[in-house]
């Protein structure tokens, strides 16, 4: 085991080299082990990834992909490897290291420097002027945190902020109290990500969760993956494209960059993918532009119905809108495809002769299509597509937004957002016998604004690293800085840690891989999947500090000080019994009838589109919705930018410096660009360059890299990037910021 965590050479040591054209196989299980025997050791190692999406053991704190109903010894991916690694690691960013660094020291340092110090040990608190965190008690904690909420003139001058790997538990004790505390101000993750879909998918088929399980997956012959790199952000899914693949189903890849997922499965629980050629599983590649993917889907949709390629017993059944959609598609100017998305009319041809034969079709996305201006219209045009063939509420049919985070679905069925319906707040509030504020609270984009205009002066994070995930980096550092008071629940430093309020304070808390003990008794917490599957999870490993308290706990606590007897929630004894918290969540939330029961196997919460062909809309149809295509303006000697992440990172987690899947090695200050461009903008492979945004915001000293993507189109990893996405520019409807969309320009680099 070394003394010391991984260190950041910087980009001294930049190789590239060329894109790999299949993905896992034997490095993806070489990687598992160098980063889990550094961080871990041989034994721990061992021992912990044997109970990674087990029955027995814990839920992988990285993405939400499901777990099948049989389950191999080894139900983890690569990257849930190196999540594991990163939680269960031996290192420690204890009292020694902040009484060694200063918080100006360790902002000077690269996130994935300040990241690797290892996990927070006990409660640590920055006063006004101080350079140093200095240890602090969770009482001492907790009053301050009082003290502060009580100061404030309205409770919404508070905004608490939720991260997507909260448990069930916590995150509906978290919304109960702030609710209680009188503010609707739950900006989370979801906000940056999938809000789109949900906003979309609302609207449309009147649930904001996707329409398929698993086995719909296995099972499809059609299979649509948009805008989605799964290799790398949700690697177990290529098992379930294996396996549909397998059975005949053929596969489509729509993505700006051919990834290698997508292309090539080496599966590393079989011999044939460790020692053969693995499986070719996209079909047909759609390299679109950047945005061109409304487009794209129209087109596709105006030659169905000029085909007559259209289930009319479905559409005639159960949607609303076909006429208006009709004339819009027909009647209208054709799309100009080449012009708009980049691609061939043989391209969308071959893309529409496969979706007008199938069968079973189920379309999966990610934040490749929720982070632009025109995300939810997007979506809209993809669910036409669904809807125009009968596609949905059948085995192997249906929508399918792949969630990130590992409860981040979970969180906001526990009521984790900014907008509750009042359907909810009335429940709410005959389950727990008060009355929950009505106003709409704030957004993440909002809560920044309002952070910036001094009317937010509480920041609280469950989780997460708020600053580095947030869009325009300068202008939110700003906002944690004007806050009276900054409050992380973490396990580990990150960027948004050492950018704090006027007042700071790091609450650590235990893991996922953690025993978590109330009490006197064992817990367990539950999380909900991207398809809607509700399972326990219980740590194993012994907690990295004896001063650490569970998720659950700290609010609970926390409410108990704040709230007093304001409010007959039994708070403390929700913090010693999560049964008593899921009996909570049974009375206030439909789905949950038996939930401390059932949550012993697990279960699926019910989806009406596919449980019973059932739309909760308005008008009680599915609606089909006529969208109009406005492409992004990029004047000449401009780019299109979409942030992503590399194969060494997990959101904002950056496990190492190496993207293997796309051959970059030990650094992250690349730029992606078509070989024209970068001889049409006179540059040269290999030089170093500044980008720069709206409003002349800078991300700096990037190399040029030349790669296969759509000219006119450039990628760059986030959270690097991020100080380029204008506050200002979020998706209509959602308010997510477009992050994949991004206007810039190149310049030499700055000194």
């Amino acid at each position: 085991m070394p003394k010391h965590p991984p260190q950041d050479p910087g980009d001294s040591g930049l190789e590239i080299g060329s894109p790999s054209h299949h993905a896992a196989g034997v490095p993806a299980v070489l990687s598992s082990l160098r980063h889990g025997l550094r961080e871990m050791g041989p034994v721990r190692t061992a021992r912990t990834l044997a109970l990674v999406n087990q029955d027995d053991g814990f839920d992988c704190m990285g993405c939400a992909w499901p777990d099948p109903a049989k389950r191999h010894h080894a139900e983890f991916c690569e990257n849930g490897a190196k999540a594991v690694a990163e939680e269960a690691t031996k290192f420690r960013a204890d009292r020694a290291f902040f009484a060694q660094w200063s918080v100006a020291d360790i902002e000077r340092q690269s996130d994935f420097w300040i990241g690797k110090r290892g996990r927070l040990t006990e409660p640590m608190y920055l006063a006004p002027g101080a350079g140093h965190y200095e240890p602090i008690t969770w009482d001492g904690a907790y009053g301050l945190i009082a003290d502060e909420l009580a100061a404030l003139d309205s409770p919404d001058e508070a905004t608490f902020y939720t991260s997507g790997r909260t448990s069930n538990e916590a995150a509906f004790a978290l919304q109960a109290f702030v609710r209680a505390f009188g503010t609707n101000n739950l900006p989370d993750c979801s906000n940056m990500c999938h809000e789109s879909s949900g906003v979309a998918l609302t609207r449309t088929v009147g649930i904001g969760k996707g329409s398929v399980t698993l086995e719909d997956i296995e099972h499809a012959d059609l299979l649509i993956v948009v805008g989605q790199n799964p290799g790398t952000n949700h690697p177990r899914m290529l098992s379930a494209l294996e396996t549909a693949k397998g059975r005949g189903a053929k596969i489509v890849s729509i993505n700006p960059l051919r990834e290698a997922g997508l292309s090539r499965f080496d599966n590393p629980q079989k011999l044939k993918g460790l020692v053969g050629r693995g499986t070719k599983l996209a079909d047909l590649h759609l390299s679109i532009r950047i945005n061109g993917d409304m487009a794209l889907f129209q087109a596709v949709n105006r030659r169905l119905l000029e085909r007559d390629a259209v289930d009319h017993a479905f559409v005639e059944r159960h949607c609303g809108g076909f006429d208006a959609l009709r004339a819009h598609l027909l009647e209208g100017p054709p799309i100009d495809v080449p012009a708009t998305t980049g691609l061939s009319d043989d391209e969308v041809d071959a893309l529409t002769e496969l979706v007008a034969g199938s069968e079973r079709t189920i379309v999966c996305w990610a934040m490749g299509l929720t982070q632009h201006r025109n995300s939810v219209a997007t979506i809209q045009e993809i669910v036409n597509t669904i809807l125009l063939r009968g596609m949905i509420g059948k085995p192997g049919a249906g929508l399918c937004p792949v969630r990130g985070h590992s409860n981040v679905q979970g969180d906001r069925t526990m009521g984790i957002w900014e907008r509750p319906t009042e359907a909810f707040l009335d429940r709410l509030q005959t389950a727990l016998g008060f009355a929950p504020p009505r106003e709409h609270g704030l957004d993440v984009v909002e809560s920044i604004k309002a952070m910036l205009d001094g009317r937010v002066k509480v920041f609280f994070a469950m989780g997460g690293n708020f600053l580095s995930a947030a869009p325009d980096t300068n202008a939110t550092a700003a906002a944690l800085r004007g806050c009276r008071l900054t409050v992380h629940v973490a396990t580990k430093p990150n960027r948004s840690h050492v950018t704090g309020g006027e007042h700071a304070l790091l609450l650590p808390t235990l893991g996922r891989t953690e025993r978590d003990v109330r009490g006197g008794r064992e817990q367990r917490v539950s999380v909900e999947d991207s398809m809607s599957a509700v399972h326990g999870s219980r740590g194993r490993l012994a907690p990295a500090s004896k001063e650490l308290r569970s998720e659950v706990a700290i609010v609970c606590e926390l409410a108990d000080r704040v709230l007093g007897d304001r409010v007959a929630v039994p708070w403390l004894e929700w913090a010693d019994d999560y049964g008593l918290i899921r009996d909570a969540i049974e009375r206030a939330i439909p789905g949950f009838d038996d939930f401390n029961a059932r949550l012993v196997d697990g279960f699926t919460l019910p989806s009406p589109p596919r449980d019973e062909v059932r739309f909760t809309t308005a008008s009680g149809r599915a609606e089909l919705t006529v969208n109009h295509f406005v492409p992004v303006a990029v004047p000449e000697g401009r780019l299109l930018l979409q942030t992503l992440r590399s194969h060494d990172q997990y959101n904002t987690t950056i496990y190492g410096l190496n993207d293997r899947y796309r051959g970059i090695k030990a650094g992250r200050r690349v730029v992606l660009l078509n070989p024209e461009d970068i001889d049409a903008l006179g540059l040269k492979e290999g030089a170093i360059v500044d980008l720069v945004g709206d409003d002349e915001r800078r991300a700096q000293r990037f190399r040029v890299v030349a790669y296969d993507t759509p000219r006119g189109c450039a990628a760059a990893y986030y959270p690097e990037t991020n100080a380029l996405v204008p506050l200002d520019s979020v998706a209509d409807d959602s308010g997510t910021p477009t992050s994949k969309s991004v206007v810039i320009h190149v310049e030499p680099a700055s000194a």
